[in-house]
């Protein structure tokens, strides 16, 4: 099965650039759908491609997510995003809150990839 070939530490400044532009707020064309964080970020494999004609299991991102996590429609939202082991699943509160739990994350994935690829 294909791999994503794109830099990991890449995609993670891209994504990184796609929250603190706002990119998970409303769309002025689609006001009422809710946003899916990773899912509804050009960074996703399946961005804008309603048949998600790539399995996630050729995702960069997979390699975040806990083997026994995997499973499921979204298992980029089973990356344990803190301390206390939430991921984007299971974070409560707002999208302000939910987006900040995911920027500290992204800070620190970027961070850890080039503190190894310097050494």
């Amino acid at each position: 099965m294909p791999k994503d070939d794109r830099d990991v530490i890449e995609v993670l400044k891209a994504e990184l650039d796609f929250v603190d532009k706002g990119g998970y707020g409303r769309s002025v064309r689609t006001p009422f759908k809710p946003t899916s964080i990773f899912q509804d970020s050009p960074t996703c494999l399946n961005f804008c491609d309603p048949n998600r004609t790539r399995p996630c299991s050729e995702c960069l991102l997979m390699e975040f997510v806990p083997p026994e996590r995997q499973s499921g429609d979204v298992p980029c939202h089973r990356i344990l995003l803190n301390r206390y082991g939430q991921s984007v699943a299971d974070l409560t509160g707002d999208q302000i809150d939910q987006e900040e739990a995911l920027r500290k994350w992204l800070c620190s994935a970027i961070s850890r990839i080039e503190r190894l690829r310097n050494e």
